[in-house]
């Protein structure tokens, strides 16, 4: 009985686990998304805190990600993605420097 309780805690962490890589992959490529259509340059991405509860109290696991960008290479601003579950649920993307256009 003990051997099937230590399997079913194995299993359990492994899955959350894979679970919780999956939900950072989708959270990069959205990331590197919403910077390639504003034309910022990705710098860093980082697993921020995790909830159970959104702010309406609502159950649903909440992850939030960090990001570094640069609008022109010498500047560094951070924004962060709110993931639920799967989905991106809010984007902040702080004001910045837009980088000059050459010839206008």
């Amino acid at each position: 009985m003990d051997n099937l309780l230590a399997i079913l805690l194995v299993t359990f962490g492994a899955y959350l686990f894979w679970q919780q890589r999956r939900q950072t992959e989708l959270a990069q490529k959205f990331i590197e998304q919403r910077c390639s259509t504003l034309g910022l340059q990705l710098l860093s991405t980082a697993r921020g805190s995790h909830k159970l509860k959104d702010k309406k109290g609502n159950w649903g696991w909440q992850t939030v990600y960090l990001f570094e960008f640069s609008a022109d290479g010498h500047d560094t601003y951070q924004g962060y993605v709110i993931m639920k579950g799967f989905r991106p649920m809010h984007i902040h993307v702080p004001p910045h420097r837009m980088p000059e256009t050459e010839g206008v």
